[in-house]
């Protein structure tokens, strides 16, 4: 029985989706095709009807989580200072640091990324091009590209402080860096801090 395009779209999203998941809970490296596949619920030999390889549905999940991510920000975070300051909390949350799956490929994938083929690393350059403008937008609303290097460097210190945090065994210690992380990343961006 053949499918109609919608189905297969429904299929490919899906396969996106739960693939996003899956290599940010396991890494790339650790999540083997027929696991991805089964966590979509379809064989192994269901994969090549939507992707050439695990490098090309790598680049898509990869792009598709940045995007979500920015979409998500620039949605439902309130306009300037206020929106930040929410990002900055919701990323550097316990929540976000226990449950890998659910949150930033980047924090998640980092390292990862840099071994992929140029087009995996182009998706994610791209992505991060977004979200960085997206912060920029928030902190300098008529003048972006001033606020740009204050931009990067918050985004870098918030992958990193969750990367840290997410290594440590001491639980104290790694709520300690989370808590560090949105005092610094506040302060950078001139956010008042007051209890959330």
């Amino acid at each position: 029985m053949r499918y109609g395009k919608e189905h297969k779209q429904a299929t490919r999203r899906r396969i996106v989706e739960r693939a996003g998941r899956r290599f940010k809970r396991d890494g790339i490296e650790g999540s083997g095709m027929s696991t991805l596949m089964a966590d979509a619920g379809l064989t192994k030999g269901a994969f090549y009807g939507h992707f050439a390889s695990k490098e090309e549905l790598l680049t898509t999940v990869v792009a598709d989580q940045l995007r979500k991510q920015s979409e998500r920000f620039s949605s439902q975070a309130p306009p300037g200072r206020a929106g930040l300051e929410q990002l900055v909390r919701e990323y550097l949350s316990v929540q976000q640091r226990d449950s890998p799956e659910d949150g930033c490929p980047s924090a998640a994938l980092l390292d990862e990324i840099r071994r992929c083929t140029d087009a995996t690393k182009q998706a994610y350059t791209d992505g991060v091009q977004t979200s960085v403008d997206n912060i920029a937008a928030r902190l300098a609303p008529d003048d972006p590209p001033s606020a740009r290097v204050k931009a990067l460097t918050v985004f870098a210190m918030m992958v990193g402080t969750m990367q840290l945090s997410r290594a440590l065994t001491d639980p104290r210690l790694a709520d300690e860096i989370l808590e560090q992380g949105i005092h610094n990343a506040l302060t950078l961006l001139g956010a008042d801090e007051h209890p959330s």
